[in-house]
């Protein structure tokens, strides 16, 4: 495990939500950013030019373009090779539908975005202290 974070999301104002969040709570891991789904995809599985990594979480939003965040979990769940990663959906939607596709297509967590700043900190926080620091992931996940 790189230890990296895949963040995947498109709105500009919840991405840097989300990095001013983790830096506030000392969480200095490499964040790779992917802006719909497709390019998460691209990165997980080195496509069209982009570096293949393996994170050790995976930050997915739902409301993405081109792919949306059900179809980017369901492809990831699908291959030997990404199967086996942390996949927290952070989303805005509270749509109880969401939430049960989400864990259907084998989400590892479901967070829905606070409104508040404060709260989105500590949500963000406590989300990667437990995924980076506390979790132990599974050794048979390979760089």
């Amino acid at each position: 495990m790189s230890g990296r974070i895949l963040l995947v999301e498109d709105n500009e104002d919840d991405i840097t939500l989300t990095l001013r969040a983790l830096k506030k709570k000392n969480i200095a891991n490499e964040v790779t950013l992917a802006r719909d789904g497709v390019e998460a995809l691209d990165i997980l599985f080195g496509r069209n030019g982009k570096e293949r990594i393996k994170p050790a979480l995976i930050l997915l939003d739902l409301k993405l373009p081109k792919l949306d965040g059900l179809e980017v979990l369901k492809e990831i769940r699908q291959h030997e090779s990404t199967k086996g990663l942390s996949v927290v959906v952070l989303t805005t939607s509270n749509q109880e539908e969401d939430i049960i596709k989400s864990y259907s297509l084998g989400a590892n967590s479901y967070i829905r975005k606070p409104v508040d700043f404060v709260q989105f900190t500590e949500a963000v926080g406590q989300l990667g202290l437990y995924w980076l620091v506390l979790n132990e992931p599974n050794p048979q996940i390979n760089e």
